[in-house]
């Protein structure tokens, strides 16, 4: 258990130095050196006393672990194994698709794992909390106008306008909740339309912020910075990331943080208040949730990871433009939530890489995609109502119990 927690512990090290040191923006001086080591010295000792805290509880864990029989710890064990053998080869295949791959290939991976990104997100709000939010694109492109505006203005870098464009869009998410907290069903729906479709009116006539239907072009793309000890002094070298696979890279780590931060969220107690929301909302109050704090962080937290989405895709391209943000990409953001099973994460991967990729493959077919398109949302619905891969709650709401766990339960209860 500790070499584990060790491992997590230098992980989480390495991966909080490559995040922070670009976002600090550095430059030649000792002063902003000296600020930037010292930034990520406060945040290592955070990162190791949580590693003790957690060493010291896991260890009553353990303890209380050792009651159990020897058949269910190997049972366990056995599937935590697993578990993480899998993830690891798909992040592995993942990893290795662009040395396979041409690079209009790779345009459409990173195009895929965009909308997955965005199902992510969305799967807060729609999958955990049961809110039906058929606006979400303005909060993907409150993250994209942002970035470019403060590129093209300010200067900034993608890594320093990053949390910028995340409390924007966390601020426009509250905004659209507070005054759809008393609203379910079809008025939640027409609400965010309607905010969904303002936000695209407004970029598209502000001719002096956004430049109108023109657009916003010439953004720099995101950079790394590495240090350079050969002039004798500390400096940064800026390497931009221009290339597709070094772009598919990046989108690769933003996806898979995104992963763990909802999971993270859905096994929280947070998690479990949203899924009460989502099945009684009035119960819900009544147990002591607060439902009207709940439901704005999932605004909130869902209109984060949109935004982080929507600065990348304003990074890739160099370019943004109103009609990127129309009601169809809410409606294929959705479709993917649903199709891959609603609160299941892996479900939602899965979904997003089919409804992207697919009609892709079938470009010749032109005219004829949409229509199949439809016809498979159409047969998976009636067929399979849960989704591709449902997740666990899901598929006890709408099948129940079937026999073997049925009888699982009963050899428990005689126990």
């Amino acid at each position: 258990m500790i070499r584990q927690e060790l491992r997590k512990l230098a992980t989480y090290l390495f991966f909080l130095a490559i995040l922070i040191i670009p976002m600090l923006g550095f430059r030649s001086t000792s002063f902003e050196s000296q600020r930037a080591f010292k930034t990520l010295a406060v945040f290592s000792a955070i990162l190791v006393l949580n590693f003790l805290v957690k060493a010291f509880r896991r260890g009553r864990d353990t303890v209380r672990a050792k009651e159990k029989s020897w058949v269910e710890r190997a049972g366990e064990r056995s599937d935590q194994v697993r578990r993480i053998y899998t993830i690891g080869g798909l992040i592995l295949l993942a990893s290795a698709f662009p040395l396979m791959a041409n690079n209009y290939m790779i345009d459409v991976g990173i195009t895929c794992l965009i909308y997955v990104s965005l199902g992510l997100g969305l799967n807060i709000v729609v999958g955990l909390c049961g809110l039906l939010d058929l606006g979400y694109i303005a909060f993907y492109a409150v993250g994209a106008y942002t970035y470019s505006l403060l590129n093209l203005s300010l200067g900034l870098s993608f890594w320093a306008a990053l949390p910028i464009g995340i409390i924007l869009g966390m601020i426009c998410g509250c905004i659209i909740g507070y005054p759809t907290l008393k609203m379910r069903g079809d008025y939640l729906a027409i609400v965010t339309l309607g905010f969904g479709e303002i936000v695209r009116l407004v970029l598209n006539n502000w001719d002096s912020l956004t430049a109108g239907p023109n657009g916003l072009f010439g953004m720099k793309r995101p950079a790394l910075y590495f240090p350079d000890f050969s002039e004798g002094g500390l400096t940064w070298t800026t390497y931009y990331l221009k290339s597709l696979p070094a772009l598919y890279y990046l989108i690769l780590i933003i996806v898979i943080l995104t992963i763990i931060g909802v999971r993270r969220l859905d096994n929280s107690r947070v998690g479990r208040a949203w899924i009460a929301i989502r099945e009684d909302e009035t119960a819900a109050e009544l147990s002591g949730v607060p439902t009207i704090w709940i439901k704005l962080l999932a605004y909130a937290l869902g209109a984060a990871f949109a935004s982080v989405a929507g600065a990348f895709f304003a990074a890739k391209l160099s370019y943004t433009n109103p009609n990127f943000f129309l009601f169809m990409e809410s409606c294929i953001v959705l479709c993917i939530v649903v199709l891959g099973g609603v609160g299941s994460i892996p479900g939602i991967i899965v979904a997003g890489f089919i409804l992207i990729a697919v009609p892709e493959v079938f470009r010749e077919l032109e005219n004829y995609r949409m229509l199949a398109f439809g016809a498979i949302m159409t047969t998976m619905m009636v067929l399979k109502p849960e989704g591709l891969i449902p997740a666990s709650r899901r598929r006890r709401e709408l099948h129940g119990f079937d026999h073997r766990h049925k009888q699982e339960a009963l050899d428990k209860s005689e126990r």
